[in-house]
């Protein structure tokens, strides 16, 4: 939109931009006689006075009137008053862009899941993705139309979205019937979206501006890769659906996993992501296809292990079958450190809340069980803080607290990162009050 069209008949601004010329102009003319008289002060001063006043109270309600139907232009809902809606909706704003830049990798629910409260305390978010999805709607549109797998990438689109509740229903909508039974509409616009786009990177970057995502969510590389898993008895599976099953028909647990092709490029805005990032959040999800697909690749690896942020890895609540099974908290974090080495973790956020028990026997019945805290058999330079993360959702399904986990990240954001840099004393404060706002809202 050019600077003329906002001029257009109909628009109703034309009137407030008149209405504040006109105020200038007679706030000049009131200061300009004062100047003119000097030290001749008499009875037109009391006069001039009362005209630059006038002038004041012309502009303030020319500029009042003209940012409301501006706002009302771009869709704003001034209902509740302009002061209320405009400042309220500026200062959140402002402590959105001051806060921390977080980059967090992973894949699945629980990625999705976490983004949902973190960006309630800052829109500095970068969401690292895995693209080793070979199942479901996912898998299907990546055979047939040689895309990268969409759906993970979706997820963290949707839950990092300001839209109307509506947009996000659409996005996540499953078809019924027909061809399409059992396929996400969101995907397929991302297919669509990447049929009109040069490559997969461009096509996401565009869905985010469709849906006004607060963040930015990148692919951890944009080659065709595949998941493999060595077990213990020597079997090679290749295929990231594949590996649970074959895990659990062979009774043999993954003794690594590992790409094809062997180290691909990771994506360079992913990497210079983590090389700037205040904080690195690994997980929650699945260990052995959300999670290590992304740090598999060494450059990612090297890249956390050199940054200055802090380190986090959130573990999942419980066990899963033909991947973790029968896992403690400290089996998590020795396979990750088995395949990327020591020093991509710093902190552990554990669940030390209980699952009710007319849910937790559903979970045990699929041979899911919830993960020991055995915080002795970690290494003494990690710190574990546990806090109650359970969450039921209206589908009866377990999942982190969203919330409560980003308020964890928080505060040792606020504790670890801030208060090391004096230059960003203000970014201290400002996530402060943002975390008591938070409190205030729940």
């Amino acid at each position: 939109m050019s600077f003329w069209d906002w001029f257009r008949p109909g628009l109703k601004l034309k009137r407030w931009v008149f209405l504040g010329g006109l105020g200038l102009f007679i706030l000049a003319y009131g200061l300009s006689n004062i100047l003119i008289m000097r030290n001749n002060f008499n009875i037109y001063l009391f006069y001039n006075v009362l005209i630059i006043i006038l002038g004041i109270i012309l502009i303030y309600i020319s500029l009042k009137l003209l940012i409301k139907n501006m706002l009302i232009l771009v869709g704003c809902n001034t209902s509740n008053g302009l002061k209320k809606n405009f400042q309220e909706k500026l200062y959140e704003q402002r402590l959105l862009i001051r806060g921390p830049r977080i980059v967090a990798i992973g894949g699945g629910t629980g990625l999705s899941t976490m983004l949902r409260g973190l960006k309630e305390y800052t829109s500095n978010i970068t969401a690292i993705v895995t693209v080793a999805d070979d199942g479901g709607g996912s898998g299907i549109l990546r055979e047939s139309l040689g895309m990268l797998p969409p759906g993970d990438i979706r997820n963290c689109l949707v839950a990092l979205a300001n839209t109307e509740p509506l947009m996000e229903e659409l996005m996540q909508y499953r078809f019924k019937d027909g061809d399409l039974k059992g396929q996400s509409f969101g995907n397929l616009f991302i297919a669509a979206m990447n049929g009109i786009s040069s490559n997969f990177l461009e096509a996401i970057k565009k869905m985010s501006d469709v849906l006004a995502v607060q963040g930015k969510v990148y692919p951890v590389t944009l080659e065709n890769v595949t998941l493999c898993a060595k077990l213990d008895d020597g079997t090679i599976i290749k295929g990231e659906s594949k590996i649970p099953y074959e895990v659990l028909e062979r009774s043999s647990k993954i003794d690594k996993v590992f790409l094809e092709p062997i180290n691909p490029k990771p994506l360079e805005e992913a990497l210079v992501a983590i090389e700037n990032a205040d904080c690195i959040v690994i997980g929650p999800g699945s260990l052995y296809t959300s999670v290590l697909p992304n740090l598999v690749i060494k450059e990612i690896a090297e890249r956390i292990k050199k940054s200055k942020a802090i380190k986090i890895y959130v573990s999942n609540i419980m066990t899963q079958p033909g991947e973790t099974d029968d896992y403690t908290l400290s089996e998590h974090v020795k396979a990750i450190e088995k395949h990327c080495g020591k020093g991509l973790i710093e902190f552990v956020i554990a669940n030390n809340g209980k699952v009710p028990e007319i849910y937790y026997e559903k979970y045990k019945k699929d041979g899911q069980y919830m993960v020991v805290n055995d915080i002795k058999n970690l290494p003494e330079n990690i710190k574990v803080i546990e806090e109650d993360l359970v969450d039921i959702n209206k589908y009866g399904y377990l999942r982190h607290n969203t919330k409560k986990l980003a308020e964890t990240i928080m505060k040792i954001i606020l504790k670890q990162v801030f208060p090391k840099d004096k230059k960003r004393i203000v970014d201290y404060f400002y996530l402060s009050e943002r975390i008591r706002m938070r409190k205030q809202e729940v």
